[in-house]
């Protein structure tokens, strides 16, 4: 990959929950939300673990498709997530 791509991501919390972000180094971002540093969201909710991710070609097209990932409810991030796991 190009030093320059960003990933969107899903993060399953500890509680169940899901959280997307976007992040140029996946698996440094990963590491910090686990430290309790990243997000305030994911801080009470460790340890967190990435269940999906997509690379993009810059940051702007991560940040809309982060924007479009929080805008779907539970269910669809399910199916996103279960179809990624299925290629």
């Amino acid at each position: 990959m190009a030093l320059d791509c960003w990933y969107v991501y899903i993060l399953r919390c500890n509680d169940g929950t899901l959280y997307a972000g976007c992040a140029i180094d996946l698996q440094e971002r990963l590491k910090k939300h686990n430290q309790g540093v990243a997000s305030k969201y994911t801080r009470s909710r460790l340890p967190v673990q990435i269940v999906y991710s997509e690379v993009l070609p810059d940051r702007g097209s991560a940040l809309r498709r982060e924007i479009a990932i929080k805008a779907l409810n539970r269910r669809e991030k399910l199916l996103l997530i279960s179809g990624s796991e299925k290629k």
